[in-house]
């Protein structure tokens, strides 16, 4: 909302001066034709002033279209870079989530180590719960049709309760940061 604020002075000032630009040419144009047909006596004098001042309005006017192409792809640009910004800590992060989820499978089940575990997953879970509000999510991928998009496929394996094209096995998680794969999941896939 403040972007906005601050923008509107500066496309008011853009619009001034680009209409200060076009009276100017204008007051120029009229003046040269007032001088032209003095010295010429007149009718293609004129003709040939307002194909300039004509030339002169659309030059201004594809400028002005270009200026607000520029405005709207560098707010875009902008959106975007605030919307993704996170993905570089996000992906130094992954396998730090990776490391926590393999401790919590390989834990010895004895109650000596229970407390230590359960506190383990309790920050495991808030280290999720964290990436999961800046919009990481993990890929479903086992019984999903191999997409090359989503998957990497490192091995092909045979399998009968699976058809061919099928990912049998996830060998390393995949994540989106929102609507973009930010590490494609490593799978097994059936053939």
């Amino acid at each position: 909302m403040k972007e906005e604020q601050v923008q509107e002075p500066n496309e008011l000032k853009d619009e001034a001066v680009n209409e200060t630009l076009a009276a100017d040419e204008a007051e120029a144009a009229v003046e040269n034709t007032a001088d032209f047909e003095e010295a010429s006596g007149g009718g293609e004098a004129v003709k040939r002033l307002q194909e300039l001042a004509e030339e002169a309005q659309a030059r201004t006017l594809r400028v002005q279209a270009d200026f607000d192409n520029f405005r709207r792809r560098t707010q875009k640009e902008k959106e975007e870079l605030a919307q993704y910004a996170t993905s570089k800590l996000v992906t130094e992060l992954l396998p730090v989530l990776d490391n926590f989820e393999r401790a919590l499978v390989t834990a010895p089940g004895n109650a000596e180590s229970e407390a230590f575990t359960k506190g383990i997953n309790m920050i495991f879970r808030q280290l999720e719960g964290v990436l999961k509000s800046e919009g990481l999510t993990a890929m479903e991928t086992v019984g999903q049709p191999f997409n090359p998009e989503y998957h990497q496929a490192i091995m092909q394996v045979e399998s009968e309760e699976h058809e061919e094209g099928i990912v049998t096995e996830e060998v390393q998680k995949g994540y989106l940061l929102k609507d973009k794969v930010l590490r494609p999941a490593m799978v097994k896939v059936s053939m």
